[in-house]
């Protein structure tokens, strides 16, 4: 059976008081929080239909961050070819594309930090980070969403006086805050090296456009082996702008982060706005233009181009390459470089 919070339950035991910043999605018709299984809403809006087909009749739409019960999974004899799967929501049915599948994981709060700061995943739905300045107090900028990773750098008072961390951002340099209780502590052995006893010039991934494939080779035999989305193709190159389309050819990775800020940089409170901080497991192969394998927290429509060029794979899936391929990843470095695994791009 299922836990079920009262929305003050669950205000009390999270010690985040400040209504609407961060809590407000958690909370269906009944204004109570379910344990179960859950999807957030990752695009601005999607349509909510009778039947698990696109050319049945749309209900009514769920917007952006909405958290939505998932009571059942359909693989659905309709399509799309490249991505059945459905889920049975409160009044019908939305395709899986642009649901991510999230949790409530609340955690202990760490009492001190390794000296370069220590990696952490988010483990609940989003979390709406504070920046503090004198002059206008505690203001919201980037929500933070399951599964990205973040930096922790310093352990705080809140806003609510409860334990907050201070995450530096990779990119800009700049620092803000959320909740201790919302990130999770990642272990160095959650991302030491795999195979490290198998020589590097042995270990190769290729990946086909045509397919949405990628395979990892040993030698000759396959160890790996999953659907992925690359790059949308750039119908309209400018020659100011840089493609968005993967670039094919033989690659080398090059550079890794376990936790990369992708879009415009800027620093800003629009979710709608092209910032992704916090992209897990990044494993760059091609620096012109800044392609990387990377785990997606925005969408899960893998099989078809959903990209800006790199390679969109799942969470878990990004961990493994990154763990995998050379060079191998230093725990606890934000960055690890050096002339690594073969990317062979067709």
């Amino acid at each position: 059976m299922s836990s079920v919070f009262s929305r003050r339950d669950f205000l009390k035991l999270s010690g985040f008081s400040l209504a609407g910043l961060a809590f407000r999605p958690f909370f269906g018709e009944n204004q109570e929080l379910i344990y179960g299984d859950l999807g957030r809403v990752a695009i601005y809006s999607v349509s909510v239909y009778k039947e698990p087909w696109d050319k049945s009749q749309i209900l009514f739409q769920r917007y952006r961050d909405e958290i939505v019960n998932i009571y059942e999974e359909v693989i659905s004899d309709q399509g799309p070819g490249y991505n059945p799967r459905w889920y049975r929501v409160w009044g019908g049915y939305i395709h899986s594309a642009h649901i991510q599948r999230v949790e409530v994981n609340l955690n202990p709060v760490l009492n001190t930090l390794p000296e370069k700061g220590q990696l952490a995943e988010v483990t609940v739905p989003l979390t709406q980070a504070l920046r503090y300045n004198r002059y206008t107090g505690w203001q919201p900028v980037y929500r933070l969403y399951f599964e990205s990773l973040q930096w922790i750098t310093g352990i705080d008072e809140g806003p609510n006086g409860e334990a907050w961390y201070k995450l530096r951002d990779e990119l800009l340099g700049v620092e803000y805050h959320v909740p201790a209780i919302h990130l999770r502590p990642i272990l160095p052995q959650e991302y030491a090296p795999l195979a490290s006893d198998v020589s590097p010039e042995k270990k190769r991934i290729e990946i086909s456009l045509a397919r949405q494939y990628l395979t990892a080779y040993e030698g000759e035999r396959i160890v790996f082996e999953t659907k992925i989305s690359s790059g949308v193709p750039d119908r309209n190159p400018q020659p100011d702008r840089i493609p968005t389309n993967t670039p094919t050819g033989r690659f080398h990775i090059q550079s890794k982060l376990p936790s990369k800020h992708m879009g415009d940089g800027h620093l800003t409170s629009d979710p709608e706005a092209y910032e992704l901080p916090g992209v897990p497991w990044t494993s760059f192969f091609e620096p012109q233009t800044g392609v990387a394998f990377h785990g997606t927290y925005w969408h899960q429509n893998y099989g078809i181009p959903m990209s800006h060029g790199c390679i969109n794979m799942k969470p878990k899936e990004a961990l493994w390459v990154y763990r995998w391929t050379n060079p191998a990843p230093e725990p606890g470095a934000w960055e690890t470089r050096g002339y690594g695994t073969l990317v062979i791009v067709t």
